[in-house]
């Protein structure tokens, strides 16, 4: 294969590293030049990490283009022969003629004990990320993997939280303590809630010596690119549509309750009224589902639309059927881009969950946010999707936001700050 010129230079910079970190923007390759990287150790057992969306997209990937053996561990019997080929070749020095690569994804990897036993062996973690939470059993069954080689791949490793950065420092060899990592490069604020001290990142100022810590991952390995360094990708342009809430909305947001369609919303803690109020602006907003479809009408280009809950789905495909739309659809349950692929004014469904990331969509210039997620993270990784290697139009993001609601007092600045909205920041003004 023909590989561009910043993978090329990603290889080169380490090759001498049997553990290394490419934090490589979002559509610049990082499967190809983790995949190159792998290959290039030559070790005859491998581990892919992944989520579970991109399992079969790992698997087709290492079909077409190398010659390795690929195995779908979660598939136990799979499992098995990985594992049988793993004593082979360790323990009975039987050689292997191809590699041998295991694919598994997070939420079951610290399920499978046996991985543990793998020795001289290549791990190599899509979306690195997702370990940032050193205590999850995902993070901690990892951290005990004992693999020679080490590659990460990940768009955003923190989600711009260098406190969040440790683990992944840890399996860079980077031979420092959390606690002296936390004491050199974060600066703590201590509050006292109730009597109990609580430590809380400074939110005025942050971080510390960051120029010295970034020093010190490509010292280890690590390689960072923007999309800007690499090509010039067409123009992104968000257009708000500014929509009316549901009389419901003003009723809640007085009295904490409101019954819709036999429906009882009841706010009483911070969580709750937080997510009673943002289905009221989608799921029970006729005026945002007519928004909806007017933009289905508007256009029979391919549309991409984001969105939270499954109810909203369930209403975002009746309007569909109802104008004869080919529908394709990325979520927890089902992961079906055919017509996406063959239908070019196709509608293609995704939850944010389940294919913010990795997803390839740049047929489509245009994504629907029917609802907004408080993810930073997965909002910038769902604009991504379009606005990829490939894409030479122009990038819509229609936004459909009720007016001086939640959504756009609220969620949206947060998100444009690339900020989290969780219940910390819930404030009344923003009501």
């Amino acid at each position: 294969m023909k590989l561009f010129e910043h993978q090329i230079e990603a290889l080169e910079k380490t090759k001498d590293f049997n553990k290394c970190a490419y934090y490589l923007d979002m559509g610049l390759g990082k499967t190809f030049i983790g995949s190159e990287k792998m290959i290039s150790f030559k070790t005859s057992i491998n581990l892919v990490i992944c989520q579970k969306s991109k399992i079969e997209d790992w698997i087709k990937h290492f079909e077409d283009n190398y010659k390795v053996l690929v195995y779908n561990l979660t598939e136990n019997e799979k499992l098995k022969t990985y594992l049988a080929y793993h004593h082979l070749f360790n323990e009975s020095g039987y050689p292997v003629k191809y590699p041998i690569v295991g694919i598994i994804n997070y939420d079951l990897v610290f399920r499978r004990k046996d991985l543990l036993n793998l020795k001289d062996f290549t791990l190599m973690l899509d979306e690195s990320s997702l370990i940032q939470n050193e205590k999850a059993k995902r993070s901690k069954f990892i951290l005990k993997l004992n693999a020679k080689n080490v590659i990460l791949l990940s768009g955003t490793p923190s989600s711009g939280k260098y406190e969040n950065l440790w683990t992944q420092i840890h399996l860079l060899g980077w031979d420092i303590k959390q606690s002296v990592y936390n004491k050199q490069y974060i600066n703590w604020e201590k509050l006292d809630v109730g009597g109990v001290p609580i430590w809380i990142v400074d939110k005025k100022e942050p971080y510390k010596n960051v120029e010295r810590l970034k020093e010190k991952l490509r010292q280890h390995g690590a390689i960072f690119k923007k999309t800007e360094e690499c090509f010039n990708l067409p123009e992104q342009v968000d257009i708000p549509i500014y929509i009316k809430p549901p009389n419901e909305y003003k009723t809640f947001k007085d009295n904490g309750i409101v019954t819709i369609d036999n429906d009882e919303l009841v706010g009483d803690t911070n969580l709750t009224k937080i997510l009673y109020a943002r289905q009221i602006c989608s799921l029970y907003n006729q005026n945002k589902l007519d928004a909806f479809e007017d933009l289905l009408e508007s256009t029979n280009d391919r549309l991409i639309v984001f969105y939270n809950f499954i109810q909203e789905k369930e209403k975002l495909k009746e309007i569909i059927e109802k104008h004869e739309r080919p529908i394709s659809e990325v979520n927890g349950q089902v992961k079906d881009l055919k017509n996406y692929e063959e239908q070019d004014n196709s509608i293609t469904l995704i939850q944010y969950q389940s294919g913010s990331m990795g997803l390839n969509l740049q047929k489509a210039n245009k994504i629907i946010y029917f609802s907004l997620t408080q993810s930073s993270d997965l909002y910038e990784q769902s604009k991504k999707r379009i606005h990829r290697i490939g894409q030479n139009q122009t990038c819509f993001y229609y936004l459909l936001l009720c007016k001086n609601s939640i959504e756009d007092k609220g969620i949206l600045p947060r998100l444009m700050m690339r900020k989290d909205f969780d219940d910390e920041l819930f404030r009344e003004e923003i009501w």
